[in-house]
């Protein structure tokens, strides 16, 4: 009899532990991708590409905090919402970097399905070499290309993108517009532990696998809440350099949320940062198991802090603490220059 209540009463601990889980991925839980920030070379090929062909907006021209003489550009939709974000790092002339195991490898974004003829063709006209539209399931079609520094990117068309209106007045006519983040692809040597840092940890839940790809979600799921782990054990590691990815930041609601998750990774071992103020957000970065780096950043307080939404991304922005190097760093930062004409 004392063994049975014993036994009952581990599993009535074990069904609380895992309710207390459930409502901490609930009151506490991750919302989906943040931004994604990449390495890039010249920085206004940068500009052009981004801004010119595939019609993001420039939100933000600042200075990587950790290297101020290297630009750091954020690229978005009208106002820089939280799952619309990729960031570069632009360090002009360098070696290319390497693709592999430990790093995120793909960047895929939205796009309508009556969009796919659209950026095929307008990819092609801008010298791009283009693969698919290649069906991934029932109802979404990819698109594969990338851009000059080599980084690879995917228009993924499906139905409900037009719920994110994307840039509304840049150069890509709005219907096509591009609608945010769809999902992030990484590639690790073993899933195993990535797996259970996303599922146990971290709160995403796998909603699919096709052989050495497991798709996760995060949040209320759908577009830019995915992350697809490839698996592949004979992968060479990459190298971090010039048209990499160098991390994926997931979203998290406010500062309070994010020490939570900070406490939370270091309960578990990982090494998690000290709070970092990115003047845009508040972040914590550590890596995961597989080697590729994730931050948590905070949605607020946003773009729109230093200048209006109508100006969002006209002129470089500084933090406090850099203001005095301004001229300096103006002399040393390349020239550039932003399109702006609708085509």
């Amino acid at each position: 009899m004392i063994k049975a209540i014993a036994v009952a009463a581990t599993e009535h601990r074990a069904c609380e532990l895992q309710v207390q889980k459930e409502l901490d991925f609930m009151n506490k839980g991750i919302l989906g991708i943040h931004h994604i920030t990449a390495m890039s070379g010249i920085a206004q090929e940068n500009i052009d590409f981004y801004v010119g062909v595939l019609g993001l907006r420039l939100v933000k021209k600042t200075v990587n905090f950790d290297a101020p003489d290297v630009y750091h550009f954020y690229y978005g939709d009208t106002v820089g919402n939280p799952g619309t974000i990729l960031t570069f790092f632009p360090f002009g002339e360098g070696p290319r970097g390497r693709s592999g195991a430990g790093q995120a490898t793909v960047t895929s974004f939205s796009i309508r399905p009556e969009s796919i003829a659209f950026w095929i063709q307008r990819l092609q006209d801008h010298g791009l070499s283009v693969s698919g539209p290649q069906a991934r399931s029932h109802d979404r079609q990819v698109i594969t290309f990338y851009d000059p520094d080599g980084l690879a990117l995917e228009l993924v068309a499906h139905q409900g993108a037009e719920k994110r209106p994307g840039w509304q007045d840049g150069p890509v006519p709005s219907e096509h517009a591009i609608r945010g983040f769809y999902s992030v692809t990484i590639k690790v040597k073993n899933h195993v532990l990535t797996s259970a840092l996303l599922k146990d940890v971290m709160g995403f839940r796998l909603i699919e696998q096709n052989g050495c790809r497991f798709r996760y979600e995060v949040g209320e799921g759908g577009p830019g809440t995915m992350i697809d782990v490839i698996s592949q054990e004979d992968a060479a590691y990459g190298r971090q350099s010039i048209g990499t990815i160098h991390h994926i930041a997931w979203r998290v609601a406010n500062e309070e949320e994010l020490v939570w998750w900070q406490q939370k990774l270091l309960n578990v071992g990982l090494h998690a940062t000290e709070v970092k103020d990115r003047n845009y957000f508040k972040s914590v970065y550590f890596r995961e198991p597989g080697g590729v780096l994730f931050e948590l950043a905070t949605d607020p307080p946003g773009f729109a802090i230093d200048e209006s939404v109508e100006n969002l991304g006209s002129s470089l922005k500084l933090p406090e603490w850099l203001e005095p190097t301004r001229s300096n760093l103006e002399a040393q930062l390349p020239p550039i220059s932003v399109p702006k004409i609708r085509g």
